[in-house]
C-alpha cells in the first residue's frame, strides 16, 4: 500500500473536512486535526492558507495526486481558452481514474487508481493502465471481461453512497460507461465546497 492510498485515512481530519463525504470518514467521529495539537484553538487564516487548502482540498480528492502532476494540469488549464478554475476541473474530471470512479466501478477514487494501473481497464477497447490518462467526450471506458464479475466491482455499483453524474453514462450490465461531456463546476457533484478559483490565485502569486 503507497503512502498516497494510506493518506485517505488522514486527509479527511487535516484538511477538516469529509472530502469524499463517506460514512466511515475519520472526520465524522473527530473532527479535529491528528496529532496531539489537532485540538488547539487556530488563529485567522491568512490568504495564502485559504488558497493553499482550497489547493490540497481539490489536489487531494482526485487521489492525492502529486504536486508536479497538479500543476502540470494547471498549465494546460491555464493554456486553454476560458475560465482557468473551470479548464482545471474538467481535465481533473476526464482523468480515467476520475472517470471509473464517477461510473461507480469503484468505491473509491484510490480503488479507481488500481484497478486501472493493473490493466482492468479498457477506453474505446484498448487496455489502458495509466490512470492520469485524459478520457475524451464520447469515449468508451469498460471493465475487462475477466474481472466484471469481481467483488470490488459489483461492490462498487451496487453502493448506494453516491449517483452516477449526468455526464456519464454508465451501463452497470455491461460494466461499461461513456465519457459524454467535459462537465461544468456546479455539473461535478463534489460532497463539499470546492474552490478552483482559489486554486487559480495560489498559483498565480
Amino acid at each position: 500500500m503507497t503512502k498516497r492510498i494510506k493518506a485517505r485515512h488522514k486527509i479527511d481530519r487535516r484538511l477538516g473536512v469529509n472530502l469524499w463525504g463517506r460514512p466511515k470518514s475519520p472526520y465524522n467521529t473527530r473532527a479535529y486535526g491528528p496529532g496531539q495539537h489537532g485540538q488547539r484553538a487556530k488563529g485567522k487564516p491568512s490568504d495564502f492558507s485559504i488558497q493553499l487548502k482550497a489547493k490540497q482540498k481539490l489536489k487531494g480528492y482526485y487521489g492525492n495526486i502529486s504536486e508536479r502532476q497538479f500543476r502540470n494540469f494547471f498549465r494546460k488549464a491555464f493554456k486553454k481558452k476560458g475560465d482557468t478554475g473551470e479548464n482545471l476541473v474538467g481535465l481533473l474530471e476526464r482523468r480515467l481514474d476520475a472517470v471509473v470512479y464517477r461510473a461507480k466501478f469503484a468505491l473509491t477514487v484510490f480503488q479507481a487508481r488500481q484497478l486501472v494501473s493493473h490493466g482492468k481497464v479498457k477506453v474505446n477497447g484498448k487496455k489502458v493502465t495509466i490512470s492520469s490518462y485524459l478520457v475524451s467526450e464520447n469515449d468508451t471506458i469498460e471493465i475487462k471481461d475477466n474481472f466484471k464479475q469481481s467483488v470490488p466491482v459489483l461492490s462498487a455499483t451496487q453502493s448506494k453512497e453516491r449517483e452516477v453524474p449526468d455526464y456519464i453514462i454508465a451501463d452497470h450490465k455491461k460494466m461499461s460507461a461513456q465519457f459524454s461531456k467535459i462537465p461544468k463546476l456546479d455539473q461535478i457533484p463534489y460532497p463539499i465546497q470546492m474552490e478552483p478559483k482559489l486554486v487559480v490565485e495560489y498559483y498565480s502569486r
